[in-house]
């Protein structure tokens, strides 16, 4: 499933076309993605105009010109494609084929936005584990697939301090509570791996054990610093291309070239002097890639 960096290429990519322009109409090819369409769903949305649009944890946020947000969630191998000036272009790609052409013709292009302009943005998704949603923004505090999310990791709000204190009485794997939607959002298996191994710590540890009493401890701060990094560092190289993401411009993500960890299982570790090896292990039914050896 696309991570954090993924949707935040994908979300500037549609930003791009989207932002300014009013819809002039949305066609749906079926009544249903991974939920059906909320009621007059196409109707609500002809005719405005796209105010602004962002991401939240791993869901698109677009702020209609009549009060309304339109949520959008990739799910496992949702992708948008642009069509402008009779060219074809995709905010985010994967390194593996995908299925699908992302045309208006293609029998997996379930949702086309027509601006008046006369783009199209197209939203594919063979597996229809995707989802859309529109609601009063007024109801956005309280969304129920967005109340309980925790901070954003790029946002000032991630430090030391905080984890230390979101933490403190943690018994679960250090794993296990960065995968904790509710609280850091939108960090995924893989930046995950990736943030445990630059920091040097083990996926296994218990999450308390990086705390004190007293305040952030120099784990806590240099986890919460290693956390930004690699995101920003994923953000900047347009996400990892694993199976089915893509990106809105045809241009692929390139971070999984830059992967000192995950994926990576019997491969010596990169870290200059240790003698380890990466293995893998299974926690909460995901894969984690780390080295026994330097991560403690």
């Amino acid at each position: 499933m696309p991570e954090l960096p993924e949707v935040e290429t994908v979300a500037r990519g549609l930003a791009r076309v989207m932002e300014g322009a009013r819809i002039a109409h949305v066609q749906l090819n079926r009544p249903d993605l991974r939920f059906p369409f909320p009621a007059g769903f196409a109707e609500r949305l002809a005719g405005q105009r796209f105010e602004a649009l962002g991401r939240r944890a791993k869901y698109i946020l677009a702020h209609m010109s009549d009060g309304d947000i339109l949520l959008m969630h990739l799910g496992m191998s949702g992708r948008f494609t642009i069509h402008e000036d009779g060219a074809e272009g995709r905010p985010g790609a994967f390194h593996h084929d995908v299925n699908t052409d992302g045309g208006t013709n293609d029998p997996h292009a379930h949702v086309v936005f027509t601006l008046e302009n006369g783009v199209r943005v197209v939203y594919c998704d063979p597996r229809r584990f995707g989802m859309m949603d529109l609601f009063a923004r007024s109801e956005l505090p309280d969304h129920k697939l967005l109340k309980d999310l925790g901070i954003e990791p790029l946002g000032n709000e991630l430090s030391g301090a905080f984890l230390n204190q979101a933490l403190r009485t943690k018994q679960t794997p250090l794993k296990a509570a960065l995968l904790d939607q509710r609280i850091v959002a939108g960090i995924g298996n893989i930046y995950a791996c990736e943030a445990l191994f630059r920091s040097g710590l083990s996926p296994r540890r218990l999450a308390r054990t990086i705390t004190s009493a007293g305040g952030a401890t120099a784990r806590s701060e240099h986890l919460a610093q290693t956390i930004r990094d690699v995101l920003s560092e994923a953000v900047a190289a347009g996400g990892s291309t694993l199976r089915d993401y893509v990106q809105t411009d045809g241009e692929l993500g390139y971070f999984q070239h830059r992967f000192q960890v995950y994926d990576r299982e019997g491969d010596p570790c990169v870290r200059p002097r240790c003698s380890g090896t990466v293995g893998r292990i299974v926690q909460s039914g995901r894969s984690t890639f780390f080295c026994p050896v330097c991560q403690r």
